[in-house]
């Protein structure tokens, strides 16, 4: 199985990414990246997913048709992940969805088989809780716009993680691959990758997996880029490193089979410890790079 997808290699029909649970060799976690023309339009069926659209770069207007109506949200979206919070809409399963663009833009469709259909609803951007989590050069942003307790959904939690150049996060490396109750959720996981580039020169940075375990034995050293996947059924995940001058952005979608909706990890044994040394340290002064708008547009 390839862990790390670079960017073209998960192409599917009209997606530049296209991750299935068949195709990652797991259950419930998908997410899908449509670009748009402007002018461009695209409309999908959801099948037994839920689905969060979230803009990366632009605005869109997000159709949903079932047997109990229909409902539309317009999206404002943002010019890219390193300038704003955006709005989104949450789809419901058995449905058929509608994206289409104006100017244009690319929009991450995040997904998860579920069992129960709750109703189709527009997330605002000012609700969306902005975290600042770390310190020294372990701090990063992460906006909590679809995770458990914030945004009611059936089994989908994603949400974005924002990482200055030269720190590191998803550290300590943890782990959600054991049933372990009130301690530890399995989660399957999709990290997708965006980076700032500086004076035209494109970013990069560097994801590790490594085994958790007995059967749990996936191993990633990769270098990512835009545009790239790494898929994580098991292990221990972390550290993602920015390189020098160039923020890196993630998208995390994470599902699974728990009854209870929850992001549960464990700390690598070896390196839990970093987690105390960070009420001595200051945030980095770089962050937050942006908070959600105070009010609504």
């Amino acid at each position: 199985m390839t862990y790390h997808l670079p960017a073209g290699k998960a192409l599917g029909g009209p997606y530049v990414v296209d991750v299935t649970p068949e195709k990652a060799g797991w259950g419930h976690s998908s997410l899908r990246v449509l670009e748009l023309p402007p002018g461009g339009s695209h409309t999908f069926d959801t099948g037994d997913s839920e689905w969060i659209v979230v803009p990366l770069s632009g605005a869109c207007t997000v159709a949903c048709a079932d047997d109990f109506g229909q409902d539309t949200f317009d999206l404002h979206g943002r010019p890219d992940v390193f300038s704003a919070v955006s709005d989104f809409a949450y789809v419901p399963r058995d449905a058929r969805a509608t994206v289409t663009s104006a100017a244009g833009g690319r929009f991450a469709l995040t997904g998860a088989r579920c069992t129960r259909r709750l109703p189709a609803r527009y997330g605002p951007a000012f609700e969306v809780p902005v975290e600042l989590r770390g310190t020294g050069n372990c701090s990063r942003q992460v906006n909590n716009f679809g995770a458990a307790g914030v945004f009611e959904c059936d089994r989908l939690i994603a949400v974005e993680v924002i990482t200055p150049g030269g720190n590191w996060s998803s550290f300590p490396p943890h782990k959600h691959d054991e049933h372990r109750p009130g301690e530890e959720s399995v989660l399957e996981e999709i990290y997708y990758f965006e980076f700032a580039g500086h004076d035209g020169i494109p970013g990069l940075g560097y994801q590790r997996v490594s085994p958790s375990g007995p059967g749990r034995d996936t191993d990633v050293l990769a270098e990512v880029r835009d545009g790239d996947v790494v898929l994580i059924p098991d292990g221990w995940h972390g550290p993602s490193m920015a390189t020098p001058g160039h923020h890196m952005y993630y998208l995390n979608v994470m599902a699974g089979l728990e009854a209870e909706r929850a992001w549960l990890i464990c700390d690598h044994p070896d390196h839990a410890w970093v987690r105390d040394t960070w009420p001595d340290q200051p945030v980095d002064p770089r962050l937050p790079l942006y908070t959600a708008p105070e009010t609504s547009r």
